[in-house]
């Protein structure tokens, strides 16, 4: 009752634009750039036909990675809404939009990346966990803390992938022995360092298939069965996570 009654004094605003309907406006929603079939069947990256792996694909020993929309626009947007402004509502929008794709793989647990000391104490909470935590609702799967931060690495924005890689090395430890299956959640996938940094971690406490789920993710070079109209692209093929947002996809 309390939610409701603050959606009407202070109603939630588009994720993307700030300005529009709750989670997507249309004008957003049709902007949003989803992920689809055919793609890369290790990491979800879109491709012109099935793969079994692509130069996109996560380190090892992250077993796959999935996530609903390109890092690009609204989604982009609302990840940095959700990450540097406040918007906590904003993970539970993308794990609705997560559990529509239906590519969720059988696991033991769903646990996150955490972040830093600093970073936590600076925002307030975790964006990784609340994502986590929106998606254990929404599956009945259990969440867990399984990692903490060994070390801080810094700012990562401006490395490249090698250099990442390295930094990123060792720089997570497992609180508890893992379960065989997991899905470890993130923001963002982008190199693919930080996760493989704690599928590493999770490996050694006795972790076997490590699936990575993220709410957005970037690509090395332009995805093939992606077109661009009007500056923006837009996925050739494939279901568009939509069950969750206001309007119509393009056609």
């Amino acid at each position: 009752m309390l939610a409701r009654a603050l959606d009407v004094v202070f109603p939630r605003r588009c994720a993307g634009c700030g300005d529009g309907t709750w989670p997507f406006c249309p004008g957003c929603s049709a902007a949003l750039v989803a992920l689809g079939r055919p793609w890369c069947d290790r990491c979800g990256r879109p491709s012109r036909v099935p793969v079994a792996s692509c130069r996109d694909c996560p380190p090892h020993p992250v077993t796959s990675a999935r996530a609903p929309f390109l890092f690009d626009g609204p989604a982009r947007r609302a990840v940095h809404r959700l990450k540097f402004s406040g918007w906590r509502d904003v993970a539970a929008a993308f794990a609705d939009a997560i559990v529509a794709c239906d590519e969720i793989p059988p696991v033991h647990v769903v646990t996150w990346v955490p972040l830093a000391r600093r970073r936590l104490a600076e925002r307030g909470y975790d964006q990784a966990r609340a994502l986590a935590v929106g998606l254990g609702h929404r599956t009945g799967l259990p969440v867990a803390r399984l990692l903490r931060r060994a070390c801080s690495t810094g700012p990562q924005a401006r490395r490249g992938g090698a250099e990442r890689r390295a930094a990123m090395r060792g720089s997570f430890e497992a609180t508890r022995a893992a379960p065989e299956r997991v899905v470890l959640v993130d923001d963002v996938l982008t190199t693919g360092a930080t996760a493989a940094a704690c599928a590493e971690a999770l490996a050694a406490a006795g972790a076997r298939r490590i699936h990575l789920i993220t709410a957005a993710r970037s690509f090395h070079d332009p995805v093939p069965t992606l077109r661009v109209r009007g500056g923006r692209a837009y996925p050739r093929t494939g279901a568009r996570p939509g069950l969750w947002l206001p309007g119509e996809p393009p056609r």
